[in-house]
């Protein structure tokens, strides 16, 4: 039979501890796996390399089936950007899937019944890493909530939904706050909804739903959510569920895959041949269903239901009581070999169909009208209001008027309040008197206007209106 091709990174850490003993399992299961090994991660960043990958590396998992990777340690200062989210963006890895089980009682949980799959969008929100220091004391970070993006992730949430027969799709946003960013992704969620009416849908305010789904998980079944909510309630439900150390996660994108456990390196632990490779295992075995091995994975997940029958357990999640022997990482792994072709008698069986094709979007954009009136600027001062708004409000200009000024988002002028907390970092905008098209030229003199009177600005925002409706922030007039 003709090899797979598959790239290997041992990672950092407990890396290469968990990734040998998970690439013993894999080849005792028959896996007919070809591995290329790549080196990435802490040894590259220090050796220069600043997206912790020497450039080369790209071409060899493009030109693999899949990417398997250990945990990976980004060093401390420096501004290193993190593998994992270049990775996933280059590569266009939209999709981030984390299944969170429970294996009541064989592992601890107060929720024995949880068995929630969370997907998260995997290429924006804030973790697009756009940031800046606007002035010594303020940053900013830019957060980016796309159309294309919102429906990819969704899509796949109930595509996913259909193929495992799933009954519920549950989106999680803050658009009661974030009204364009989360409330895009919202209302895409509503729109995609309509178009799979034999899955129940939901939504739910993401702090009440992160609380809902750290006390009744059961009532979860898959839960689709932008980057950053999606990456901490991942591991908190992985948590709930018994233990971080369980869970495996596949990044899944049109042309490629990587898979890969949600833990981290935990140098701590690492060359004590202590670590759980479970995570890992999981997510190699999300590797073989995708890469159409699905009865190797079928195997490889049942001995492992199994061994955790069995009570043989790593120390992280021995418990007296329910657990019998406390093995090591390479014990652990012998364990499974042993169990291979053995079902598990108390926790469910996993059977895995053919999965297909990653699904190949096709995104129509909007084509709304679009009307620029006006300009944010943001200023740097330290100081009183007083102390710039005489200048700032006697601009000339014969289409834009000063109409409001913020700090923090809260408006100190014209109607501020003498409690409201000030930091260096002002928000000025200016507008058409009749909401009326302006030019670039009209925005170029408030700024140069600025300039003239020694007003240090340190940003600037357009102000448009699609299809009649603004497209900013109320700004409280």
């Amino acid at each position: 039979m003709h090899k797979i091709p598959i790239t290997v990174a041992f990672g950092d850490g407990i890396g290469p501890e968990i990734m040998q003993a998970t690439l013993h399992i894999l080849e005792a299961a028959g896996a007919n796996l070809e591995l290329h090994r790549v080196e990435i991660g802490e040894k590259m960043y220090l050796k220069g390399f600043p997206t912790g990958m020497d450039p080369t590396t790209w071409d060899l998992i493009r030109n693999t089936q899949a990417f398997l990777k250990a945990p990976i340690t980004t060093p401390q200062g420096g501004g290193f950007k993190s593998l994992n989210v270049t990775i996933r963006t280059t590569l266009g890895l939209y999709a981030n899937v984390r299944p969170c089980v429970s294996y009541f009682p064989f592992v601890s949980t107060k929720h024995p019944a949880m068995d929630v799959v969370i997907v998260r969008e995997n290429e924006e929100d804030l973790y697009a890493g756009i940031e800046y220091q606007q002035t010594p004391d303020v940053c900013n970070s830019i957060k980016i909530i796309s159309r294309q993006g919102s429906e990819k992730i969704i899509r796949y949430a109930f595509e996913y939904a259909k193929k495992h027969n799933r009954k519920k799709v549950t989106c999680f946003s803050k658009d009661n706050i974030m009204k364009f960013s989360d409330g895009l992704f919202h209302k895409v969620f509503d729109e995609i909804a309509k178009q799979y009416p034999d899955i129940l849908n939901e939504h739910w305010i993401v702090d009440i739903g992160a609380a809902k789904l750290a006390d009744t998980p059961e009532v979860f079944d898959v839960i689709v959510m932008p980057n950053l909510y999606g990456d901490i309630l991942s591991d908190v439900a992985a948590q709930i569920a018994g233990s971080v150390g369980l869970a495996g996660s596949a990044n899944i994108g049109e042309r490629g895959a990587m898979f890969e456990a949600i833990h981290g390196s935990a140098p701590r632990r690492a060359g004590q041949n202590c670590a759980n490779p479970s995570g890992l295992l999981l997510a190699a075995v999300q590797m073989l269903v995708h890469i159409g091995l699905e009865r190797i994975a079928e195997t490889i997940h049942n001995a492992w239901m199994a061994t955790l029958e069995q009570g043989i357990h790593t120390y992280d999640i021995f418990k007296e009581g329910i657990s019998k022997h406390k093995v090591s990482t390479t014990e652990f792994g012998a364990a499974v070999i042993k169990n291979l072709g053995k079902k598990p008698t108390q926790l469910q069986a996993v059977i895995y169909q053919q999965t297909k094709a990653p699904l190949r979007h096709s995104y129509v954009p909007t084509n709304p009208s679009r009307l620029l009136i006006g300009i944010d600027v943001f200023l740097y001062h330290r100081g009183t209001l007083e102390q710039f708004l005489p200048r700032i409000s006697s601009f000339p200009s014969s289409k834009l008027r000063l109409k409001m000024i913020s700090n923090r988002g809260v408006s100190v002028w014209p109607h501020g309040q003498p409690e409201t907390s000030l930091i260096e970092q002002w928000r000025c905008r200016f507008l058409s008197d009749r909401k009326e098209s302006v030019s670039h030229n009209d925005l170029i003199q408030i700024l140069h206007a600025c300039d003239q009177t020694k007003l240090d600005v340190i940003k600037s925002e357009y102000l448009y209106h699609f299809d009649g409706k603004p497209g900013y922030s109320s700004s409280e007039e």
